[in-house]
């Protein structure tokens, strides 16, 4: 997107989706081998990369610092330099995303001092870093955050049992960069068990690095001190792309076909909508060409919903994932009934769902983490710019999609930050979504 405008959609709700749609690779799974590529001193293939803003800036960054970048249509190959020009680094794209913090797990080995610029990304409300300080500090890496950067402190690391003051996916991948390049074994309790973090290991298992424990809550590292392996690896699909598409056909009440779903990542998420009375049937499973994460197709049908009985709310893995909670918001506005979403991790992103409102949504904010909603509402359309958050402005989004009319739903980078070719896809299976260009005034 150039600096001169912003792109838009423009969406013609109301109708109904049909066909099929095959999920997308992960965003967050692709942040992580970017990251973790940096361990590598050999050649690194990624295919199936999604060519998404979040993947450009971590690429800028990468870029900015030596590494060589070649994309060939969605496959990614990485080579690093022997010596990182770190002081070189992309400044401000690497302040625009917040996956810029697992670097530090990834450079500390190889580089005794260098600074990064604070995370950016998603505007959630103060989002502190302290479970990755206090998990780097056991390895030996050393972090005083300054006014607008981190001083990182890094060289000879050692291996260490750490346990997580959280169980964060991003402070899992960053201990899990440090301990990965350090002779001997390293354990890390209270692990995310989350699928961009089984994805970081089985990578890293193909580097060399032994890792136990993969899919539960303590791993076991046994690290390898210089890694140099020419790999090829396809990512994983991604459980919250499958989740925009499941939410799209219950709030339009679509009979849809979604293709290649993380089943393993959206069990909870389907039950509880089961409960809500959405009908779905699932194929046999299958494996990716990961050789490891299990998919199935998901066939919806046109369901009458009600509101949940129980509050809807998150919890580490195998619990329901943080980033598909939004989306029961917006499926609340077509059950009948009162449902209470309990966004308990982040302190302003409840306060987005308060945005379905303009669309004729029900929503009553009881305070900065929880909501109830109310259904069914009849959806309008509406103009409206997008939060500065990836998951509430997809839910916007999709009420587009439901609403009668004309909707425009501005800024859209957000949601661009996360979802590849998401136009394109919405037409294959019946919606009408135009992007658009709009002029910045300066």
């Amino acid at each position: 997107m150039t600096p001169e405008s912003h792109l838009n959609f423009r969406i013609e709700g109301g109708r109904k989706l049909s066909g099929e749609v095959t999920v997308n690779t992960s965003k967050n799974g692709a942040v992580a081998l970017l990251a973790a590529s940096l361990l590598n001193h050999g050649k690194t293939v990624l295919r199936h990369v999604p060519r998404i803003e979040e993947v450009e800036r971590i690429l800028e960054v990468l870029r900015s610092i030596g590494v060589m970048a070649t994309w060939s249509g969605d496959t990614l190959t990485l080579t690093r330099p022997d010596t990182l020009a770190l002081a070189d680094i992309d400044r401000a794209a690497a302040a625009r995303t917040r996956s810029i913090l697992m670097f530090i797990g990834a450079l500390a080995h190889d580089t005794p001092r260098f600074s990064l610029p604070h995370a950016g990304g998603c505007k959630l409300g103060k989002r502190t870093i302290r479970p990755h300080l206090f998990a780097l500090e056991k390895f030996g890496v050393g972090v005083a955050t300054e006014s607008e950067a981190y001083d990182v402190t890094g060289g000879a690391l050692r291996p260490a049992e750490i346990i997580l003051l959280e169980a964060s996916d991003t402070a899992t991948i960053n201990a899990l960069l440090a301990a990965a390049s350090i002779a001997g074994t390293s354990t890390i309790k209270y692990a995310s068990a989350n699928y961009q973090v089984q994805e970081a290991c089985h990578f890293l298992s193909r580097l060399g690095v032994v890792i136990g424990g993969i899919g539960t809550a303590t791993l076991f590292v046994t690290g390898v001190a210089h890694i140099e392996a020419d790999i090829e690896y396809p990512l994983a699909e991604d459980p919250t792309d499958a989740m925009f598409f499941i939410a799209a056909a219950a709030v339009t009440g679509s009979a849809l076909t979604i293709r290649r779903a993380p089943i393993d990542f959206l069990e909870l998420e389907l039950l509880t909508l089961s409960t809500m009375g959405f009908c779905y049937s699932l194929s046999a499973p299958y494996v990716s060409e990961n050789g490891f994460t299990k998919l199935v197709d998901i066939e919806t049908e046109p369901s009458a919903l009600v509101a949940a009985a129980e509050p809807i709310h998150p919890r580490p893995y195998p619990g329901l994932n943080i980033d598909n909670l939004p989306f029961f918001a917006v499926i609340a506005t077509a059950a009948k009934g009162q449902t209470l979403v309990h966004d308990w991790v982040y302190d302003h992103r409840a306060i987005y769902y308060t945005e379905l409102s303009k669309l004729g949504a029900d929503v009553l904010l009881a305070d900065p983490h929880r909501v109830f909603i109310t259904g069914p509402t009849p959806l309008h359309a509406a103009d409206l710019v997008c939060p500065p958050a990836l998951r509430p402005a997809t839910i916007l989004l999709i009420a587009m999609l439901a609403a009668k009319g004309t909707s425009v739903l501005r800024q859209v980078y957000s949601i661009n930050r996360g979802y590849a070719l998401l136009v394109e896809r919405l037409e294959k299976i019946g919606a009408k979504v135009e992007a658009e260009r709009e002029p910045i005034c300066l």
